[in-house]
């Protein structure tokens, strides 16, 4: 079962060298006109900042998490790893619409 197909959020996977392994549909979607991006590495994607970001995350399996704003749509980037027999396998990222204001609540 593919329950990420269809989720709202855009998922995009990779594995430990980089290489974009999975996108769901909203992915698919924000990349639109890029071609198909499976197999692609995301070093061919990215600026060196983003690169030494993404590499970074991969060797210590630290989560990277921030706020875009995008033709007026502000979004939640979070990324972070995902792991096989307790070994860093590639990154996720999951990218989301959130509004210009949003409740905090602490519990």
């Amino acid at each position: 079962m593919d329950w990420a197909k269809e989720l709202n959020c855009a998922v995009t996977v990779c594995d430990k060298q980089a290489n974009i392994i999975y996108m769901n549909d909203k992915s698919r979607a924000t990349f639109t006109g890029r071609g198909d991006l499976i197999g692609k590495n995301l070093k061919d994607c990215h600026k060196e900042a983003s690169w030494q970001k993404i590499q970074n995350l991969l060797d210590t399996g630290e989560t990277n998490t921030y706020t875009i704003d995008k033709q007026g749509v502000k979004k939640m980037i979070y990324q972070t790893p995902w792991y096989s027999d307790g070994e860093i396998a590639g990154l996720v990222e999951l990218s989301f619409v959130i509004p210009a204001e949003i409740p905090h609540f602490v519990r």
